[in-house]
């Protein structure tokens, strides 16, 4: 498993950890003209920022992202491929707080999240739990593409760079399709099937969400 690593800025400043391991870009457009906000979740330095997580999602998409995008429409492509929880998965809590923290204008100006290489029990996970942790309006705009070929559907290659680490997982996938039910697992054991989807985490947002 290859895991993007950032030395601890000398500021603290957590959205500078963010912005310099280029988890989270802007990056082109669709097929339709909204804007294209990439995530890589192999790319995200949670083991640095520690329990700044959070912090760490609000302030960048507060101050970098949200003013990058200009009011426009947008869209999201996460790429899941080979996240592991211990080092660059910041929990569900953290996503969804820092999700609900937006203007409600900004949300309505969120079109689509598109969930790359989504395992059987990141899956099992949403299903169970999303309507929960989540608001309607993020859960219904959710939508799984369990190969690259599904989001060229969406946007132009032009548009969108994606990562070796991704274009590997997804190869290996068309080599091994059993990975995508679970029954067989990468060489590397990467735990991208999110067992990952910080559970724990999880089941204590619920206490906050009825």
């Amino acid at each position: 498993m290859v895991v993007v690593t950032v030395e601890k800025d000398e500021t603290g400043e957590p959205e500078l950890l963010l912005e310099r391991s280029r988890a989270i870009t802007l990056q082109g457009r669709d097929r339709k003209g909204r804007a294209v906000v990439r995530i890589v979740g192999n790319y995200f330095p949670a083991r640095a920022l520690g329990g700044r997580a959070e912090e760490a999602l609000r302030g960048y998409l507060r101050e970098r992202m949200l003013p990058a995008i200009g009011g426009r429409d947008f869209v999201v492509v996460y790429m899941h491929s080979r996240v592991d929880r211990g080092g660059n998965f910041p929990g569900v809590g953290a996503i969804r707080a820092a999700y609900e923290s937006l203007p409600a204008g900004d949300k309505g100006r969120l079109r689509a999240v598109y969930f790359v290489h989504p395992a059987l029990q990141s899956r099992f996970f949403f299903a169970t739990f999303g309507r929960f942790l989540f608001s309607s309006g993020l859960y219904e705009k959710l939508r799984y593409m369990s190969r690259l070929e599904y989001v060229w559907a969406h946007m132009d290659k032009g548009q969108l760079e994606v990562p070796d680490c991704v274009r590997e997982h997804d190869e290996e996938l068309e080599r091994r399709p059993l990975m995508d039910y679970g029954i067989e697992a990468t060489e590397s054991r990467c735990m991208y099937d999110a067992a990952s989807m910080d559970t724990s985490a999880s089941l204590h947002s619920l206490r906050y969400v009825s």
